[in-house]
C-alpha cells in the first residue's frame, strides 16, 4: 500500500502555482495553440461558475428575472410588455434542447458572458500584443458582471455577447469598409436592440465615435454604413410592427418605472450609475494603475489616444458608456450602474493599448493565477455560501417554487389526466410554478397573449395565491367565474441542510376543463 508523501504533495501544488500560469500563458500566446486553449479555457470558466451558481443559489430558486423570461418563452412573439423578444427567444430555443434544471439555467446565462469573452478576444488581437490580450481577457474574468451577476440571467445578460460583436463588427467595418463585416454589424445591432432598448445607446455612441474620426467622411461614403443601417433594419422590422400595433407599450413601461424624476434624483442615479460601474471593474483599473505606477502622460494617452484606430477605439468605449448618464439628466430617468454590464468590451484594449505599456510575461501570468483562483475559491466556498442565503423564518416563495411545481402538478392530476396548460393568480408565486412545473404550463399574466375563452374553458387552469391574500383570492373566484372549481390550501415546508424550515401556506384554485 503507498502512502501520499506530504513532501511530494506539497510540492506537486508548488509546481502548479509556479509552472500552471507559465504553460497556460506560453499556449495562449502561442498562435497555433491559442485558439484551442482560449475554448478550452472558457470552457472550464463556464462550468465551474455554473457549478458554483447551482450550489450556492440552490437554496434561493431561480430569480424573478429568470421565471419570468421562462414565462415569457412559453408564449413566444415579436415583443412583450415590458422588453423586446431576444431573450425569451433564446430560453426557448435552450430550453428546447435543456431540461428546465438550475444547472442548465446557470449554464445558459454563463455562456453569455464566455461569448462575450471570445469575441473581445479577437477584437483585442488588432490593438494588444500577444501577454496584453492574455492579461486582458483574465482581468475581464475578473469582473462581476462576467460571472456573479452574469448567473442572473435577464435582457440585460443576453446584451453581454450582443454589444460585444456590434462594437467589434463596427470597428472592423469602420476601419476595411467591408461589406461582409458591414452587414454582420447590422444584424448584431438588430440583436442588441431585440435584447433590450437600452441598446440603442451604444448605437448612439458608435455614431458618435464615427463622427469623432478624422476617417468619417470616407467611411460614410462608402456603402459600409448604410449596408449596417439596411441589415438592421430587415431584422428588427417584425418587432418594430409589434411596437406600432402595440402603441410602444415597453416604452411607456420603462417610462412609466424609470421616467419622470425630479432632477436631484436623476442626478443621483447618474453619478451612482457611473461611479458604481467604475467600482465593478475596479480590479482591472487597480492592476493597470499599479503596472503603470500612475504616470500622468501613460494615463492620458489610455484615455485619450492620438493613434488614430486606437482613439477610434477609445471613441467606441468612452460614448456608449457615457451616453446613458447624460441621456438621463436630460429625460428625467433614474438609471443603474447594472445596466452597463455589457459596455465594457473595449475595456481591455483602452487599458492595455497604449505603447507605454509594457506587460512581461511573469505580469501576464500573475493576472491568470488570479484569473484561476477566484472561480477556484469561490466554487470551494459555495457550500457556506448557500447555508448563509438561506434566510432566516419562512423561504421565500422562489426558493419553494420547485415543490409547490410539483404539489401543483399532483392535485391537477387528481382532478383531470389532461395536462397542465395554464397558471394563473398571484405573479410572484406563478412565475416559479410555470418554470419548474414539468408539462410547461403558461402563465396567464398581463402582458402575455391571453388564450380565448374557449381554449381556456377546454384547457382549464390553476390559480395560485398567499393564503390569507384576499385581494388575490378574489381576483381567482372573478377569473374562475361561474366555472366548477376546487380550493385546496397547502403549506409547503422543505428540508435545506439538515434543517427543517417554517411552512408556507398557498390556496390553490383547480378549474378543470370543461367541453
Amino acid at each position: 500500500m503507498r502512502f501520499l508523501n506530504p513532501i511530494s504533495a506539497v510540492g506537486r501544488w508548488r509546481d502548479a502555482l509556479v509552472n500552471g500560469p507559465r504553460r497556460w500563458r506560453d499556449t495562449l500566446a502561442d498562435p497555433a495553440r491559442a485558439n484551442g486553449a482560449l475554448l478550452m479555457t472558457l470552457a472550464v470558466y463556464v462550468v465551474v461558475w455554473t457549478v458554483y451558481g447551482t450550489i450556492a443559489k440552490g437554496t434561493q430558486g431561480f430569480h424573478f428575472d429568470m421565471v419570468e423570461v421562462i414565462a415569457w418563452s412559453r408564449d413566444l412573439s415579436h415583443g412583450y410588455l415590458k422588453h423586446p423578444p431576444l431573450a425569451a427567444a433564446v430560453v426557448w430555443a435552450w430550453f428546447s434542447v435543456f431540461p428546465v434544471a438550475e444547472w442548465s439555467y446557470y449554464l445558459l446565462a454563463m455562456t453569455m458572458p464566455a461569448l462575450a469573452l471570445w469575441i473581445m478576444w479577437h477584437l483585442s488581437a488588432a490593438y494588444l500584443d500577444a501577454d496584453k490580450r492574455i492579461a486582458g481577457l483574465a482581468m475581464m474574468m475578473l469582473v462581476p458582471f462576467f460571472n456573479f451577476h452574469a448567473l442572473k440571467f435577464n435582457v440585460n445578460t443576453v446584451l453581454i455577447p450582443l454589444w460585444a460583436a456590434t462594437t467589434f463588427w463596427f470597428l472592423r467595418s469602420f476601419t476595411t469598409r467591408g461589406k461582409v463585416d458591414a452587414a454582420l454589424a447590422g444584424l448584431a445591432a438588430a440583436g442588441a436592440m431585440l435584447g433590450k432598448y437600452w441598446s440603442v445607446l451604444l448605437l448612439a455612441g458608435l455614431i458618435v465615435a464615427a463622427l469623432s474620426d478624422r476617417r468619417r467622411a470616407a467611411y460614410f461614403r462608402s456603402p459600409a454604413p448604410w449596408i449596417t443601417i439596411v441589415a438592421g433594419l430587415i431584422v428588427i422590422a417584425p418587432h418594430i410592427g409589434w411596437l406600432i400595433e402595440h402603441n410602444f407599450a415597453p416604452f411607456t413601461y420603462a417610462m412609466t418605472v424609470h421616467g419622470d424624476k425630479a432632477f436631484a434624483n436623476t442626478l443621483t442615479a447618474a453619478l451612482g450609475y457611473l461611479g458604481g460601474s467604475l467600482g465593478y471593474v475596479a480590479l482591472p483599473l487597480l492592476i493597470v494603475l499599479i503596472a503603470t505606477r500612475g504616470d500622468r502622460a501613460t494615463l492620458a494617452d489610455m484615455a485619450w489616444p492620438a493613434d488614430a484606430d486606437r482613439r477610434l477605439a477609445a471613441a467606441a468605449f468612452w460614448a456608449p458608456f457615457l451616453l446613458p448618464a447624460i441621456a438621463a439628466l436630460a429625460t428625467g430617468t433614474e438609471i443603474t450602474s447594472l445596466w452597463s454590464m455589457s459596455a465594457w468590451t473595449l475595456l481591455p484594449v483602452l487599458l492595455l493599448s497604449s505603447p507605454r505599456i509594457v506587460l512581461r510575461p511573469v505580469d501576464t501570468q500573475r493576472v491568470l493565477l488570479m484569473a484561476a483562483a477566484l472561480p477556484l475559491i469561490m466554487l470551494i466556498a459555495s457550500p457556506a455560501i448557500a447555508i448563509k442565503n438561506r434566510r432566516d423564518g419562512a423561504p421565500s416563495a422562489a426558493a419553494q417554487s420547485h415543490l409547490l411545481a410539483i404539489e401543483v402538478e399532483r392535485l391537477w392530476h387528481e382532478t383531470t389526466p389532461l395536462p397542465l396548460r395554464f397558471v394563473g393568480g398571484d405573479g410572484d408565486i406563478l412565475l416559479g410554478v410555470v418554470a419548474y412545473a414539468t408539462e410547461r404550463p403558461r402563465a396567464l399574466l398581463d402582458g402575455l397573449a391571453e388564450p380565448d375563452a374557449a381554449q381556456l374553458r377546454q384547457a382549464g387552469m390553476v390559480l395560485l395565491c398567499f393564503t390569507g391574500d384576499q385581494a388575490c383570492l378574489d381576483g381567482a373566484k372573478r377569473s374562475a367565474g361561474a366555472a366548477p372549481s376546487r380550493t385546496i390550501q397547502t403549506s409547503i415546508s422543505q428540508k435545506d441542510w439538515g434543517k427543517v424550515l417554517p411552512a408556507r401556506s398557498y390556496t390553490m384554485m383547480v378549474v378543470p376543463p370543461r367541453p
